[in-house]
């Protein structure tokens, strides 16, 4: 019997973003569902009840939750196509600590950049470009953060490029300028149809994000 998968996200989620790029990888068919995240559905409120977060990934009935997990799921389950994580136990710990880091850091910062104005922005927007920098450095003179092929770091982080441009405007600099070399991953990144048939058009996103402010209440 064929794999059932269906995966409950949103088009504009980097989070969610990260399992399509993860399940294209693997060339796994699946079913997208989106989620109104002002409205969620009864079943992502089932399937994740401890969070009530997307995305959600549902295999054969059975929910798997987090991002990150989903990701690593995935690579254990569909053993055809590449590894998305490194062999090496060293190396794979390493993938782990680099993602745990982006989770932790760029949403957030990232967040209160197009959320705040004056001196809060300001301290977000240097912060934001110290993150940047410290991935920057990470991936060195590598073409992936793995190595010589998109891995699991790359499959992480490439998501919130989609966000650069609506972190640049509303905080005023530029992403290119300040880290050029991460700039120049993400094109690497984007030559992959993996890639590049998922992540969505930046200005569609700030488009959305100026709905979401006003919607909030924050212009």
């Amino acid at each position: 019997m064929a794999d059932k998968v269906i995966l409950l996200s949103s088009w504009v989620s980097a989070f969610g973003l990260r399992v399509q790029i993860a399940l294209a990888e693997k060339e796994v068919d699946y079913e997208f569902r989106e989620e109104n995240l002002f409205d969620k559905s009864p079943l992502l409120l089932e399937l994740n009840p401890v969070h009530k977060k997307i995305p959600v990934l549902i295999h054969n009935g059975k929910p798997v939750c987090e991002s990150s997990v989903i990701i690593q799921y995935i690579d254990e389950v569909w053993t055809n196509g590449p590894s998305l994580l490194p062999q090496d136990p060293l190396q794979r710990a390493n993938a782990r600590f680099w993602a745990d880091f982006v989770d932790k850091m760029i949403y957030q910062c990232g967040s209160r950049v197009w959320k705040n104005k004056g001196d809060a922005q300001a301290a977000a927007k240097k912060e934001l470009i110290g993150i940047l920098k410290q991935l920057e450095g990470e991936l060195g003179e590598k073409p992936f953060f793995g190595g010589e092929t998109l891995g699991y770091v790359d499959i992480v982080l490439v998501p919130f490029s989609s966000w650069f441009y609506t972190y640049e405007t509303f905080g005023g600099f530029s992403i290119e300028k300040e880290c050029p070399k991460l700039l120049a991953w993400v094109r690497r990144c984007n030559e992959r149809e993996s890639v590049s048939k998922v992540l969505p058009d930046r200005h569609k996103v700030y488009e959305r994000t100026c709905g979401l402010k006003k919607r909030l209440g924050l212009e």
